[in-house]
């Protein structure tokens, strides 16, 4: 007797028509034609079921605050920074867990379960610290989330950064950020990192930095930061985020870091969304796409996550929690439309993602934990073209959201689909 089984799922490695047996919170059986009863049944025949998403890179305690205390009228990552430090001094607890609270109700339905945000440590204040961490725990049934210490406006150039960020990593945030190229020097960028790294060494806690997010091709934060990740012996607890200059460096230079990176065992997390929005606004033409060098990491062997970083904030006007918008995005400006290469990206919202964030008992095998998504789509190459609905959304064996299916989506799959009482809607030829 099992409490829950999917019937004729399709997976994400291809296999089709498998139930999937759920008992006390974690996946019991994977087989075909499975002889038993459960509590609930659901028919997912010919849909694709996955792991829950996860989202690596996301900010959480500005989501939804877009228009305050105005619009971000030119676009821009730096104009977008002045507003939120405009707004900084106006939040308040209240209102940072009311907007959060309402974000991670769109996660769930959009099968997001796993959220890693960045928290701004650069008001002395810690309101944002303390917000989030009251969220962590209000969420904690359904949602992981784990939360970064961010030195938003630089761990030296911030009045009281690196005081604030310890005591923020006091309080019980769970990993140490940093932002080096926004630090007033480039020798300055590279002591933070040297700093944050050790921070993390001595804590036993994990990095994750946003790394020469700009398009100067001379910032090579990630040069150092591979470094002080080795140096450290910290080879697998190492992000680093955007990681957007390496568009703009030179092949040769390339050839020489992404080895190093792949030594190092650093994850990378590029923002595909954002990237493609805010990088490149000093140029004219031909201007550049904004994102790092996805394929040629993961040719390397480097884990390769894909973050959302925002939703309806000062840096990002859109955004809806949906990790695959996001894959849909990378497709299209990482240019990988092979049909191998959109497995590769679905897996960069789905295990290795849950890789980069440490995540403990994912995945879609026996034993693992049944933190799983029904999309409303028959396999991975067909979930990113059509982005579609979440049928069912399981946390720890339990449905907690239900989406109806999408009827002209039914036409886009080639399956005509019924309404009003049976009657069949087919596409008119021609």
């Amino acid at each position: 007797m099992f409490d829950l089984i999917f019937r004729g799922a399709n997976l994400p490695d291809g296999r089709k028509g498998m139930d999937i047996g759920i008992r006390s919170g974690r996946i019991a059986a994977i087989e075909k034609a499975l002889e038993a009863e459960a509590g609930e049944v659901i028919d997912a025949t010919g849909r694709l079921l996955s792991p829950a998403f996860c989202d690596p890179h996301f900010h959480m305690d500005a989501t939804l605050s877009l228009g305050l205390p105005r619009m971000n009228v030119s676009g821009t990552l730096l104009e977008g920074i002045a507003l939120w430090g405009e707004l900084r001094p106006t939040l308040t607890r209240e209102a940072l867990v009311e907007r959060a609270l309402r974000y991670c109700d769109l996660a769930v339905s959009q099968g997001l379960l796993f959220i890693r945000s960045h928290v701004d440590t650069s008001d002395p204040r810690l309101v944002t610290a303390e917000a989030l961490i009251e969220v962590r725990e209000r969420v904690k049934p359904y949602i992981t989330l784990q939360l970064v210490a961010f030195p938003q406006d630089g761990y030296y150039r911030a009045p009281e950064g690196v005081r604030a960020l310890d005591r923020a990593l006091d309080m019980g945030l769970d990993i140490v950020g940093g932002i080096p190229h926004f630090e007033r020097t480039m020798e300055d960028g590279r002591r933070s990192l040297e700093a944050l790294c050790r921070i993390a060494a001595e804590r036993g806690l994990p990095v994750d930095i946003h790394c020469d997010e700009t398009d100067d091709p001379l910032s090579r934060h990630v040069e150092t930061l591979a470094a002080e990740t080795i140096r450290h012996g910290l080879q697998g607890r190492v992000a680093g985020s955007h990681l957007t200059s390496m568009h703009s460096m030179d092949n040769y230079y390339v050839s020489k870091l992404i080895p190093l990176i792949a030594e190092s065992q650093m994850n990378a997390i590029p923002n595909p969304l954002i990237n493609i929005m805010l990088q490149g606004r000093h140029d004219t033409f031909p201007k550049r796409r904004g994102l790092t060098r996805v394929k040629e990491m993961m040719a390397a062997g480097v884990n390769v996550s894909l973050g959302q970083d925002c939703t309806m904030d000062p840096w990002y006007s859109m955004g809806s929690a949906d990790m695959v918008e996001v894959a849909h995005m990378a497709v299209h400006v990482a240019q990988m439309g092979g049909i191998d290469e959109k497995r590769a990206l679905f897996d960069a919202i789905t295990v290795n993602s849950a890789k980069t964030m440490g995540i403990e008992g994912y995945g879609l095998a026996v034993g693992c934990n049944a933190d799983l998504v029904l999309l409303q789509a028959a396999d991975v190459t067909e979930a990113i073209r059509l982005k579609p609905v979440r049928l069912a959304v399981v946390k720890a064996g339990r449905v907690i959201s239900r989406t109806p299916p999408r009827i002209s989506q039914l036409f886009l799959e080639g399956r005509p689909g019924t309404v009003d009482g049976g009657r069949d809607f087919i596409p008119v030829a021609g």
